[in-house]
């Protein structure tokens, strides 16, 4: 028997019983009809899969081999046919300059179309930071200098102040000192427009997505998730998403939605390689190579997001690929490089530094900190289980009620309450980006934040009186109650935001929470060190008057545990985080954090947020990270069960091309099984309704003889036949003759395996050799559903 020996880990669509040398050379030699548990069959003693591949190569049919929208492709013919590819280009190099050429073309491909997925992406996402940044500020005012500037900048340009004191900038006007001048209205005016440009921003965004491109919403990953794993969905890589949800990322950002650009970011990139790969035959014609390119596009986008590149390859391969062979990490790697230095090349943040929140804290972190470290990975894992059945439960409202049909005015009302209510609250007025980076910022003498400001009425410390020019801001007490009001505020609003009809991103609106949090615990430690450092927990470690706490260190944490509770990411998070902050050194209260979080969201379920919203949709996902532990077997899961009709099957040489039809047009499966003839039940093969439809046009167009009475076979040679009888139709090359069988016996635990490493999408049940039914990925994952007590109808496509 043509077997290899298969490593643990094998990815999907690797079939080495039918796609090896040692296979291919014995290729013509007949096989078993049955073989034992698991294996996979080839019955009538027809030719290896590999002979089915030549016959496909020597009679190409147009259109056979592609997949309809909607549906999971299939990745052991993916990766046969590439085999087949890479054979015949390997055995044609020698012929001829041309065709060696011609094969270092293709070697060469893959590096090249990620070369460009790097470029593209980080082009486009120093674009995206630069616009949305303007635009977020237009909302307060405008340079007079120049009107392209942002408020920073246009406080560069001026000589007579520094960053430092941008609320003095002579250069920027807010626009009630445009439009009224100094006078008591000010403050209204402010507010007014503050509204007027958020509520413009939203409304442009969402009529944007909705006229010209539906699939520009939202964040992307639970979709690039579902692509990656073999799903079709056509038009949402394509390049009217990729113009819309760039243009449109920027209006939501501007707008003051609580929403990221991180996220969508990663569906950027995607698009870009999507639309890369259409220049390469090797990618454009095949679903698996494809998604190779796409693992790598979404590297990138992380890595532009964050300027993590290789917290980019991180998520990649933790987080939203299915099939990540070596060759594939390498690539992502160098499309991350790529990204990341055309963004640095931009330097869209003008601080000639990659990462987006860099800090320096001056006081290292002591042991005794674990405890609130922990604690604060405690409030991420409750925060993520809380958030995701809470912003779950409104999507499935959303979609069950008559106020989903009104995206438009969805988005204009909740980006209403979030200009009204956030204006007020400086904390939630400014952008979550520089929210985020003021919150992870040190208070040292020198520095103006207003959450720096209540030190300035804590006695007894030189160090937080050295700067005579710091304005004697709020106590304690008032920058606390203001940072609980955010947190709220962002809390509530997070929920309602994630899933509009907008692009909206969910990592920065969690980091945002989570550092909220961790600052509001930093402060709380800080003051009892301060004023209770006798303490026996600060005694050892801090001196009297001296500064031992750093809070903006409690911000950097809360935000990796809240955003590791509500993704579930663990590895990829901590790299991204140390590597966005430039924190190495406080890897290993990151590790803590986000731990505790996973350990705490996977006691209410292990669903993460992207997972949740995979199963809400609908879409067929298995995902590796979830167990099988039912003691269920392929016979129970199988169709037809006991009620349902029996099985569509097609005979390997009995039926008509008017029969055929008429089998396909009273079912609608999505292939049927061959099987020597109805009195034996023996499997012959597989054919897809797809392909036998595309073959039947074909075959009317470009062969005389094909008629209605046509004897159908997918035998090598034709029946024998009366002589007055019409052409018969050969539909052998369209066959798949080793399909995938296991025995009625078999363990669902053991299928489920198979389904996930190999990727299929159907998988045949046999007895003693005879065809019993069948199991598609849809029927695995409705009888998960139904395992776990949810609906089994909510998996809607094949």
């Amino acid at each position: 028997m043509c077997v290899e020996t298969v490593s643990k880990r094998f990815p999907p669509g690797v079939s080495v019983q039918f796609c090896s040398s040692k296979c291919f050379n014995r290729a013509h030699k007949p096989l078993p009809p049955y073989r034992s548990n698991y294996a996979m069959s080839n019955g009538g003693g027809a030719a290896s899969s590999s002979t089915h591949l030549l016959d496909f190569l020597e009679e190409p049919i147009p259109g056979v081999g592609t997949y309809d929208d909607f549906h999971t492709i299939d990745w052991v013919r993916e990766k046969c046919k590439d085999r087949e590819r890479h054979r015949k280009i390997n055995s044609k190099k020698k012929e001829s300059a041309w065709e060696f050429t011609k094969s270092l073309y293709d070697a060469w491909s893959g590096w090249l179309v990620v070369t460009l997925t790097g470029l593209a992406s980080g082009a486009l996402a120093g674009l995206i930071d630069i616009a949305a940044d303007w635009m977020n500020d237009i909302k307060e005012g405008v340079c007079l200098s120049a009107m392209w500037y942002n408020h920073e900048q246009c406080c560069w340009t001026s000589n007579e102040t520094t960053f430092a004191e941008r609320d003095k900038c002579p250069q920027w006007k807010s626009w009630a000192e445009l439009i009224l001048g100094q006078g008591p209205g000010s403050y209204i005016m402010n507010y007014f427009m503050y509204i007027y440009w958020a509520l413009s921003f939203a409304f442009l965004a969402v009529c944007l997505v909705k006229v010209f491109a539906p699939y520009a919403c939202g964040s992307g990953i639970p979709e690039i998730k579902t692509i990656l794993s073999g799903f079709i969905i056509r038009g949402y890589l394509g390049k009217w998403t990729l113009m819309i949800k760039t243009i449109t990322l920027v209006l939501a950002v501007a707008s003051g939605l609580s929403l990221g650009k991180e996220g969508p970011l990663v569906h950027v990139a995607c698009c870009c390689g999507n639309i890369f790969s259409y220049l390469f035959p090797k990618y454009s014609k095949n679903e698996a190579k494809k998604r190779e390119v796409l693992s790598a596009a979404s590297a990138a986008g992380v890595s532009v997001a964050f300027g993590a590149p290789i917290g980019g390859v991180l998520f990649s391969l933790e987080e939203v690929s299915y099939y990540f062979p070596l060759k594939t990490l390498w690539r992502s790697f160098f499309a991350a490089l790529v990204a990341a230095f055309v963004l640095r090349s931009i330097n869209p943040f003008g601080n000639s530094r990659l990462v987006l929140f860099y800090v320096e804290y001056h006081t290292p972190w002591y042991l005794f900190e674990l405890i609130p470290f922990i604690l604060l990975g405690v409030f991420g894992g409750l925060w993520g289980a809380f958030f995701i059945r809470a912003n779950i439960a409104w999507c499935r409202r959303r979609k069950s009620t008559r106020f989903g049909k009104y995206p438009v005015l969805e988005v204009i009302l909740v980006a209403a309450i979030t200009a009204v209510v956030a204006f007020p609250n400086p904390y939630t007025r400014q952008n979550t980006s520089e929210l985020i980076k003021e919150l992870f910022t040190d208070c040292g003498p020198l520095e103006s934040s207003q959450l720096c400001q209540y030190r300035s009425h804590m006695n007894g410390s030189k160090a937080f009186t050295d700067n005579p020019n710091r304005p004697a801001g709020p106590g304690v007490y008032a920058a606390m109650w203001q940072l609980c009001l955010a947190l709220i505020f962002k809390i509530i609003m997070t929920i309602f935001t994630f899933g509009l009809k907008v692009p909206s991103g969910l990592f920065i609106p969690s980091m945002a929470i989570g550092a909220i949090a961790g600052r509001i615990v930093g402060i709380a430690v800080e003051q009892l060190a301060y004023y209770h450092h006798d303490w026996f927990l600060f005694k050892e470690w801090c001196e009297v008057g001296a500064d031992c706490i750093t809070p903006g260190l409690y911000a950097m944490v809360g935000a990796a545990a809240c955003l590791g509770g509500v993704t579930r990411m663990t590895v990829s998070l901590v790299v991204i985080v140390f590597e966005l902050t430039g924190g190495l050194e406080y890897i290993v209260p990151l590790m803590a954090a986000v731990m505790t979080s996973k350990w705490v969201g996977d006691a209410f379920g292990r669903e993460g947020i992207y997972e949740a919203h995979i199963r809400l949709n609908g879409y067929p996902f298995l995902d590796a990270k979830e167990e099988f532990t039912h003691t269920t077997l392929a016979r129970e899961v199988m169709r037809p069960r006991r009620s349902d009709p029996p099985l569509a099957v097609l005979t390997q040489d009995d039926l008509t091309v008017e029969e055929l039809q008429a089998v396909i047009n009273e079912t609608s499966y999505n292939g049927f099984p061959v099987i020597v003839s109805k009195e034996s039940q023996r499997l012959v093969g597989f054919a897809l309704r797809r392909d036998i439809t595309i073959a039947i046009e074909n075959a009317r167009r470009k062969q005389e003889g094909i008629m209605l009475n046509s004897r159908v076979y997918f035998t090598q040679h034709a029946p024998t036949l009366p002589a007055d009888s019409p052409r018969p139709l050969k539909l052998r090359s369209i066959l798949d003759m080793s399909p995938f069988t296991v025995t009625d016996h078999t363990p669902m635990e053991i299928v489920v395996d198979i389904f996930r490493k190999l990727g299929l999408r159907q998988c045949l049940v046999t007895h003693n050799g005879r065809l019993l039914g069948i199991i598609t990925k849809k029927d695995i994952l409705r009888h998960m559903a139904q395992m776990a007590n949810q609906d089994p109808e909510s998996i809607m496509f094949n």
